[in-house]
């Protein structure tokens, strides 16, 4: 992800999470953390070149001390069913193991069953909730975990041609 990328990214997060969408200062500080030599962050975006380069899908991981947080994943409605969650995941647990994570956590809202079954399908095992975390609706996510083995973790997202790095 790139600056450039901020407004599309933007309009989706508006789509896929109208009620507790991120700000543009969030992703602006995410950026700022996902260069240089320090770099603990990992923000993708996943482009569709037959909608002339549309943001279908976008996804970002923080890493430090061995532990890797994925922050967001999204994918255009229109997008759902491709894979396209899947191959974002992947990018993201990829760098998660270069990042040297021995184990991957994330939130994920309770009736957000889609998402949940996706991460069921990597691994990610529920370990807890966090009560009210998701405002203003006051919703509960569902703390899930992986436990890291590098030989899993495949390139398949870099494959497809449509999830691009903040290294591209």
């Amino acid at each position: 992800m790139r600056w450039w990328d901020i407004e599309p990214v933007l309009a989706l997060e508006r789509e896929v999470f109208p009620e507790d969408a991120w700000s543009r200062g969030m992703f602006w500080s995410e950026l700022a953390h996902s260069r240089g030599p320090l770099a603990s962050r990992r923000f993708i975006v996943a482009l569709d070149p037959e909608a002339g380069d549309r943001v279908v899908g976008y996804a970002g991981l923080a890493a430090a001390g061995g532990l890797g947080d994925v922050q967001t994943i999204a994918v255009a409605h229109d997008h759902w069913g491709t894979g396209l969650g899947s191959e974002l995941l992947t990018d993201l647990l990829k760098h998660a193991t270069a990042f040297e994570c021995g184990e991957v956590l994330l939130e994920v809202r309770v009736d957000n069953t889609r998402a949940q079954k996706l991460y069921e399908r990597f691994g990610f095992d529920p370990i807890g909730f966090r009560r009210g975390y998701y405002q203003p609706g006051n919703i509960d996510a569902l703390v899930m975990r992986l436990v890291l083995d590098p030989s899993v973790v495949t390139d398949s997202a870099a494959d497809s041609g449509l999830v691009q790095g903040n290294d591209n």
